[in-house]
């Protein structure tokens, strides 16, 4: 049981992982991202929040709030950046926490900015905080101060920028300080799509791919896309390929199955880190309370990995819970891998 435990994940966690990969940024997934906020399906709290602040600052002819977006990876928080900057007819330039590495990457951006463009910034609570303190004024007064020199001949010049719209995005939003967080004007959270959404996101991204599928074949590839929509459509172009070479090329419930099957992706959307990962709770802790570094020991894995990539989604499905002791394995997730808990036989 040891070994077939402490392995390191495969390649197969990258189908249902929601960050951002390679393959994500193929000309084919791209052309599948919503343009307009009709078109966005999903989060329609989130949507209405935006439609009201968008017809408000074109009203005004102003560029809208500064808008933060925080919640688990694939979950549109980019491309509601750009269907922003589409809805306000503005550029929108793309970057992240990590890539701006002094102030002088920031500046340089910011500078660069037309009045009324969109700046993204993704995982925007890993940038250092040098360059944060530079966006203090840029936000609030639509300026960068340089100092020039140094000692008793140091002088201050105030740059005026023209007023943009940050939009900031966030898995991790308590490691935002509360200085910049505050300087948000919109702050909304994304959650996890419901089965319905993500049914008519893949028909919809089917249509796009010029691929066949049925609503059996659209719900079953929903139940295994973890409520994100990156991953449907990730594993709608496995699916795809599977039924043009294996079946008649019609995506139904038949060939998402065994698809998915071959991929490792269980019923609930499970992979095999993910179950290895719950066994680890329960066959090495007895069933938890166990902290994440000791799990993340056991699985030679890195804990932010399993803390950002696998966690969210069991904790959302109730298959662990979450105390001041640690992780713990529910009866839902005993239940799923068919093991015994208080004396009862559950199969899989």
């Amino acid at each position: 049981m040891a070994d077939d435990i402490i392995t390191h994940s495969s390649d197969k966690q990258g189908l249902v992982n929601g960050a951002t990969l390679p393959v994500d940024q193929g000309p084919l997934i791209l052309s599948l991202r919503p343009e307009r906020l009709a078109e966005y399906v999903g989060q329609a709290e989130v949507v209405e929040t935006l439609k009201i602040a968008i017809e408000a600052a074109l009203q005004r002819g102003e560029p809208i709030d500064h808008v933060l977006f925080h919640g688990p990876p694939g979950l549109g928080k980019t491309t509601l950046a750009h269907i922003i900057a589409n809805e306000m007819d503005s550029g929108v330039t793309i970057t992240s926490g990590p890539a701006l590495e002094k102030g002088g990457d920031l500046i340089g951006l910011l500078t660069h900015l037309e009045e009324g463009d969109i700046l993204f910034v993704d995982e925007i609570h890993r940038t250092p905080k040098a360059v944060e303190e530079f966006l203090y004024p840029a936000m609030e007064d639509f300026a960068v101060d340089f100092v020039f020199d140094k000692g008793m001949h140091a002088r201050s010049h105030r740059f005026r920028l023209k007023r943009f719209t940050l939009v900031g995005a966030t898995t991790r939003v308590g490691l935002l300080s509360a200085p910049l967080r505050d300087r948000f004007g919109i702050f909304r959270s994304l959650d996890f799509y419901t089965e319905g959404d993500l049914v008519q996101i893949a028909r919809r991204s089917a249509a796009l791919l010029g691929a066949t599928i049925d609503h059996e074949g659209a719900l079953e590839l929903a139940k295994r896309s973890r409520g994100t929509p990156r991953i449907v459509n990730r594993l709608l172009k496995r699916v795809r390929d599977y039924s043009q070479v294996r079946a008649d090329g019609v995506i139904s419930k038949t060939t998402v199955t065994a698809a998915l099957t071959l991929e490792g992706v269980d019923g609930k959307g499970l992979t095999d880190l993910d179950r290895r990962y719950l066994k680890t709770i329960i066959d090495f802790y007895h069933g938890g309370p166990v902290g994440i570094e000791a799990i993340a020991a056991t699985l030679q894995e890195e804990s932010d990995t399993l803390v950002d990539i696998v966690e969210p989604y069991l904790l959302k499905t109730g298959l662990i819970t979450r105390t001041s002791s640690g992780r713990k394995a529910s009866e839902k997730a005993y239940r799923h891998l068919g093991l015994r808990v208080q004396g009862k036989l559950f199969s899989a």
